[in-house]
C-alpha cells in the first residue's frame, strides 16, 4: 500500500514522532524475557498520563510527572518507555480503546455514523488528543481494532480493499476535523447558534450588491419545514452526507478539466 494512503488512513490515530530512536513501542514486548518482573505496566503509565492531561493539558505530561503519578523515580520509567513521546502514544491508544464494536446493522452509513459518535465523544472527553500531530507512526492495538470495526461496517460494500481503507482514513479525518472545530469554538467561548446567526446576517449583507449570485441563492434557498433533515443535528447530517458520498461507486474516468 502506498505511504500516502497509510498516512491518510491513520489520520485519526495521530501519534507524535519518536525522533527515530529505536523500534516502535508497539514492536517491543511489554515485558523482557530476562530480569525481574516489572512493577508497573504500560496501561498504568497510560492511565497516569491521561489523568494528568485530562485535568490540565498535554504539556503537563512529562517523564517526571508520570513517574511521580505512578510512584516511581523518573529514571525507573525508562525501563518501560524510551521517550515522553512513547508515553503519549500509549495514552492515545488507550483513549481510542474507549471505542467499541457494535453489531453490524447492514447499513454501512448508520454503522459508521455510530463509530463517528463514539470517536467524537472520545475527543470531547480527551481534547488533548487533538493536540497530537499526525506523523504516521505505527498504530497501536486499539487503533488497529478501530480499523477492524470500520471494515466490518463496510463488509457488504462493493469497494476494493484499498478503497475501503482510504474511505476509513477520510471518514476518520472528517470526524477529527469536526471535533477540532467544536473544540476551537468551545475554547473561544463562542455560542455556536449565535455565531451562525451572525455569520448569516453578515453574508446576506455581503451579497446584497448582486456580485455573488450563487452565494445569495444558497442563502435564500431554505428547506421546507417538512424536510426530515432540517432538524437533524449538524454532525449527523454532515457525516451522513460525507459517508454517502464516500460509499458511492468509484468514478472510473477522471473528470475533464476545462481550459
Amino acid at each position: 500500500m502506498k505511504p500516502k494512503l497509510l498516512s491518510t488512513l491513520f489520520a485519526m490515530m495521530a501519534k507524535p514522532t519518536a525522533g527515530g530512536r529505536g523500534r516502535s513501542i508497539w514492536t517491543r514486548p511489554e515485558r523482557s524475557a530476562r530480569g525481574p518482573a516489572p512493577e508497573h505496566s504500560r496501561a498504568e503509565i497510560a492511565s497516569a498520563g491521561i489523568a494528568l492531561a485530562d485535568a490540565d493539558r498535554l504539556g503537563v505530561v512529562t517523564m517526571r510527572s508520570v513517574a511521580a503519578a505512578i510512584g516511581t523515580a523518573p529514571a525507573s520509567l525508562y525501563r518501560y518507555v524510551t521517550t515522553r513521546d512513547e508515553i503519549v502514544e500509549l495514552m492515545a491508544d488507550q483513549a481510542y480503546g474507549e471505542i467499541s464494536s457494535e453489531p453490524a446493522s447492514g447499513n454501512p452509513v448508520a454503522d459508521l455514523l455510530g463509530l463517528a459518535h463514539q470517536a467524537r465523544a472520545v475527543y470531547q472527553r480527551h481534547p488533548w488528543l487533538l493536540d497530537i500531530p499526525a506523523t504516521g507512526n505505527l498504530p497501536g492495538p486499539n487503533a488497529i481494532a478501530f480499523i477492524e470495526y470500520a471494515l466490518a461496517a463496510l463488509a457488504g460494500v462493493d469497494l476494493s480493499g484499498p478503497a475501503k481503507l482510504e474511505t476509513i482514513g477520510l471518514f476518520s479525518g472528517a470526524v477529527r476535523l469536526s471535533a477540532q472545530l467544536e473544540m476551537g469554538q468551545r475554547r473561544a467561548e463562542q455560542d455556536i447558534a449565535q455565531w451562525q446567526d451572525s455569520l448569516a446576517g453578515y453574508l446576506l449583507q455581503a451579497v446584497a450588491d448582486g456580485e455573488h449570485p450563487h452565494l445569495a441563492a444558497a442563502l435564500t434557498d431554505q428547506p421546507d419545514d417538512g424536510d426530515p433533515g432540517r432538524h437533524e443535528p449538524v454532525f449527523d447530517r454532515a457525516m451522513s452526507r460525507i459517508l454517502t458520498g464516500l460509499l458511492s461507486p468509484a468514478r472510473t474516468t477522471p473528470p475533464t478539466l476545462r481550459d
